[in-house]
């Protein structure tokens, strides 16, 4: 067990993790020349073509050092804050991190978040200096930012360079030196968590865990202690680029257990995995569930395959933790699903791998966060994910809803312009501190709703890519907050309904208006597109009709006759408009999202 190394890799998105990655396997040749590819750990293609890491990759690695080898068990995590639970995770089941700061951009907010989850589970951070070889690279002031930060000193810094190679042998020197081995004893009952799993057609689910106590031999009878299901380990080994089979894997390493699970609620990750012959007197703790900021509906284009969606949310659920969802129904849009999730691009990738990996089309409605409604005559607050959900304004008190404490980092010439954004998102300013001469870092509070649909893209367009951005819920706040409906020839639209500040209803819902006049094809009668609050309408748009020439085959004569023909038609089209109903195109439930652009 002395020789045995667990660390993760935590770094801001683009600091070049999955690249320092593929330089460690290449030296301790875990990976052949000829299997070696960039994002080597990165097994999705959309990882590969957005350029990001969406999954914790779990791998091991033999390295010798000193005449001796250890076994360094390697955990990739990604770098976006939507994925912050996956990151969470890996943390928990090492003893150590290697923090990655790129040398050209230094320290940014989603570096700072990463390292205090890392510190508050005691890991031991070795500070690495990457892209050395960049001609933009400043490793001194980079250096001085690390130091402030962590507060070691400057030569704990390792400087290195995942594309040419350079420092990856003091890296894994560093790891083997100053990295814990892990702490457990063998002779005790197992104990082994949960920190991932995936979904296999042909095995079933595979859960991949880390033993903290004791130790797992192939054919044992082993129980999960959340679910209190029993199963038997059919094989277990270690996860190596792909997986080995093991007759025994034993205390503080990672591995993988296949034991033919089919449903994938019986596996939950954070669970606790011990034998049933000698149970473990105490779970595992410190796995809290996940809190999801963004909720939104996700349904099948073509209703019958409902069944088929629930199926496959399920297995994207266990290789992917942070999504929860439950059944609901839309009177537009028959039955689907509303889901939570970490954030904007988390939904995105989500609805992504919907499509690739389980061939389903689907209509996601526009985003929302969950608001309190506070009744006049007491009780408890009413949850609302839905905007369709809020209570009449009669019986209902006030609302509230959740707040966020943001972190801005960015380069001094962009303050304020990023003031002025978070100041017309309802931010307020609460501090301000330069880092170092041109970083400054800004603390706002806003609500969770306004940074829900394109903050994050203004952020990046306005600071020309330099600001990072990092936040966390701080609660719930009262707020003058009204449903926005819109009505399409006089019926209401439930999904397209949003809950908005008093303030911001005429804009928004003029924008609504002339955006679904664009996207909606034009019928053979008038359509009005109404945005209304209440009873009250606050703008309107009409679809002008489609019109057949009726007059074409008049020629000379009486205009009369013409007028005839005119009135005839009007009396159809009136007809028309009271049984026609209008088709919203999939594009208009999105386009929502985009308005400004």
């Amino acid at each position: 067990m002395n020789n045995i190394r667990n660390f993760c890799i935590i770094a801001h998105i683009d600091h070049g993790k999955s690249t320092l990655a593929d330089r460690l396997l290449q030296t301790t040749n875990t990976i052949s020349e000829r299997e070696m590819k960039n994002q080597a750990l990165d097994d999705m293609d959309l990882e590969r073509e957005r350029g990001i890491t969406i999954k914790s990759h779990a791998v091991q690695m033999d390295y010798m050092f000193e005449g001796q080898k250890y076994v360094l068990n390697l955990i990739d995590t990604p770098g976006h804050v939507d994925f912050s639970y996956e990151v969470s995770r890996s943390i928990a089941a090492c003893e150590g991190a290697l923090l990655i700061v790129d040398a050209a951009q230094g320290i940014e907010a989603q570096t700072i978040s990463n390292l205090y989850l890392a510190l508050e589970n005691d890991l031991e951070i070795i500070p690495v200096l990457n892209k050395m070889d960049l001609p933009g690279a400043e490793p001194e002031a980079v250096t001085d930012q690390i130091v402030d930060l962590i507060g070691c000193s400057a030569d704990d810094v390792i400087p290195a360079s995942g594309k040419t190679g350079l420092g990856v042998d003091q890296i894994l020197e560093a790891i083997v030196n100053r990295i814990p081995p892990p702490k457990g004893d063998k002779d005790k009952p197992l104990r082994a968590m949960i920190f991932d799993s995936v979904f296999n057609p042909f095995r079933g689910i595979i859960a991949y865990f880390r033993v903290f106590d004791g130790e797992i031999n192939k054919g044992d009878e082993v129980q999960f202690v959340a679910t209190g299901k029993k199963y038997e380990a059919d094989e277990i080994g270690i996860l190596r680029m792909s997986m080995e089979p093991r007759n025994k894997v034993g205390t503080g390493d990672v591995g993988y257990i296949i034991s033919g699970i089919k449903k994938a609620n019986e596996v939950k990750v954070g669970d606790t995995i011990t034998q049933v012959s000698n149970p473990c007197q105490n779970a595992i703790q410190g796995f809290e569930d996940v809190k999801p900021m963004v909720f939104a509906g996700i349904y099948p284009v073509d209703t019958d395959e409902y069944e088929e969606l629930r199926a496959s949310m399920e297995k994207l659920q266990l290789n992917d933790a942070s999504l929860t969802f439950e059944p609901e129904s839309s009177a537009a849009l028959g039955f689907g699903f509303r889901c939570g999730f970490l954030g904007m691009l988390h939904m995105e990738i989500i609805q992504e791998r919907l499509e690739r990996e389980f061939d389903m089309t689907v209509i996601t409605t526009v985003p929302n966060v969950s608001y309190k409604a506070y009744m006049k005559k007491g009780g408890d607050p009413l949850v609302v994910n839905n905007p369709s959900e809020l209570p009449d304004p009669s019986v209902m008190d006030y609302v509230e809803e959740p707040y966020i404490k943001a972190q801005v980092i960015t380069k001094s010439d962009y303050v304020g312009a990023i003031m002025t954004l978070c100041i017309e998102k309802r931010g307020e300013l609460k501090n301000q501190v330069y880092l170092t001469q041109n970083r400054v870092e800004i603390t706002f509070e806003m609500p969770m709703g306004e940074i829900v649909f394109d903050f994050y893209d203004k952020l990046k367009t306005i600071s020309k890519g330099y600001a990072s951005f990092d936040y966390y819920p701080i609660g719930y706040k009262k707020s003058d907050l009204i449903k926005l409906d819109i009505l399409l020839n006089g019926d209401q639209v439930d999904a397209l309904s949003a809950l908005v500040h008093r303030s911001n209803a005429f804009d928004l819902g003029k924008k609504i208006c002339l955006k679904l006049k664009e996207l909606i094809p034009r019928q053979q009668f008038e359509i009005p597109i109404q945005a209304a609050i209440g009873a009250k309408i606050v703008a309107r748009e009409t679809i002008k009709a489609l019109r057949k020439d009726v007059t074409a085959k008049c020629y000379g004569g009486d205009i009369t006759r013409k007028r005839k023909l005119l009135e005839k038609q009007k009396k159809g089209k009136k007809r028309m408009r009271q049984v026609g109903n209008v088709e919203v195109p999939q594009e208009a439930f999105l386009a929502v999202l985009k308005l400004d652009s």
